[in-house]
C-alpha cells in the first residue's frame, strides 16, 4: 500500500459508511471507491453525492471488487436505535448481513476495519468465516469510547490519556490505572455509567451517530495507511495475551500498514481486572454461539 494510492471499500453506506467513503475522499486517503450498499437506490445517490463533489475519485458499485482492495470498512446492517437496549441485541438482525457480506472478502488480502454492532461479535465472525489473519481485522470502536471517557474526564479536572478496552458496549473497560491521578472507585462507577450511555442521547436526539465514529475511523485508515504504529484501542483477537482466546475484544494495540502490529499488555488494577472479566466472558459466550 502506498499513501494516496489505497483502493478502500465500504460495505454499508449508510450513516457511518457514507461518511467514511466521503471522508476517505476528501482527505486523499482513497484515490479509488468501491462502494456498496443493499438499497440500489440509496446507494445510487450516495455516490452521486459524492461526486457531485467534484474529487476525482473513481467510485465502483459492485461488491466483487471488494475482494480487491486495500482496506474493507464493514458497515452494513441495522444500526442501534432508542427500541435497542444494548448492542448485543443486535446479533441476531445482523449476522445474517455479515454472512451474506462475506462472499465480498473471501479471497481478501487487505486489512477488514468491522464497524456493525454487535462489532466485536462480528469482527471474530467475518474473520474466522473467511480465513483471513486475526491481524488484519480490527474491529472499531475503542477510539470514540476513548474520546468519550475523555469528555467526561475533562469535566471532572483528570487529566492523563483515556483509554477504553472490553467490549464496545455495556462491558467496556476505562482504564484509570493509566491517568496522572488517583480516580476512586465511586468516581469510576459514576464515569463509566455515564460511558456506556453516552451514544444514547445522540440516537435519540438525531436517529444516531455519525461525527464520531466516521472521523475515528478515517483516522485509523490514515494510521494503517501511514505505516504510524500507533498504540490505539481497537477490537482483536488476541492469542492469550490478557488470558484471552476465542474472541475479539477491544485491547490497546500498535496499528500499521499490516493492521495490527502487535497487542499492547497493560497491567490492570483489581478493579480494571474484574471489569474486563465480564467483558471476556460476555463476548466469549456471545462468539461461542457463530459456530465458526
Amino acid at each position: 500500500m502506498i499513501v494516496g494510492m489505497a483502493r478502500i471499500s465500504v460495505l454499508g453506506t449508510g450513516r457511518i459508511g457514507g461518511e467514511v467513503a466521503y471522508l476517505c475522499a476528501v482527505l486523499g486517503l482513497a484515490d479509488e471507491l468501491v462502494m456498496y450498499d443493499a438499497v440500489a437506490g440509496f446507494l445510487r445517490a450516495q455516490v452521486l453525492d459524492l461526486l457531485h463533489t467534484g474529487l476525482d475519485v473513481p467510485v465502483s458499485t459492485s461488491w466483487r471488487d471488494a475482494a480487491g482492495t486495500d482496506i474493507c470498512i464493514f458497515s452494513a446492517g441495522i444500526p442501534r436505535t432508542p427500541a435497542v437496549r444494548t448492542r448485543a441485541d443486535l446479533l441476531h438482525a445482523n449476522l445474517p448481513v455479515a454472512s451474506e457480506c462475506s462472499q465480498a472478502i473471501r479471497r481478501f488480502s487487505g486489512i477488514l476495519i468491522t464497524v456493525t454492532n454487535p462489532m466485536d461479535v462480528n469482527n471474530y465472525y467475518l474473520c474466522r468465516k473467511n480465513g483471513l489473519e486475526p491481524g488484519r481485522c480490527i474491529g472499531f470502536g475503542g477510539q470514540v469510547d476513548s474520546a468519550r471517557f475523555g469528555l467526561l474526564l475533562r469535566e471532572r479536572g483528570i487529566p492523563g490519556r483515556p483509554c477504553v478496552i472490553g467490549d464496545h458496549g455495556e462491558n467496556q473497560v476505562p482504564l484509570f490505572s493509566h491517568l496522572d491521578d488517583t480516580v476512586d472507585i465511586p468516581v469510576r462507577e459514576e464515569i463509566l455509567g455515564r460511558l456506556r450511555g453516552s451514544s444514547m442521547e445522540i440516537i435519540q436526539g438525531k436517529g444516531g451517530t455519525v461525527f464520531g465514529p466516521a472521523y475515528h475511523i478515517a483516522m485509523l485508515i490514515r494510521t494503517i495507511l501511514k505505516d504510524e504504529r500507533k498504540v490505539l484501542p481497537c477490537s482483536c483477537i488476541p492469542d492469550g495475551e490478557y488470558g484471552v482466546r476465542g474472541c475479539s475484544i477491544g485491547l490497546p494495540a500498535v496499528i500499521g500498514r499490516e493492521g495490527i502490529h502487535r497487542i499492547e499488555e497493560w497491567p490492570l488494577d483489581p478493579w480494571e481486572q474484574e471489569k474486563f472479566a465480564a467483558a471476556q466472558d460476555a463476548v466469549t459466550g456471545l462468539c461461542r454461539e457463530l459456530g465458526v
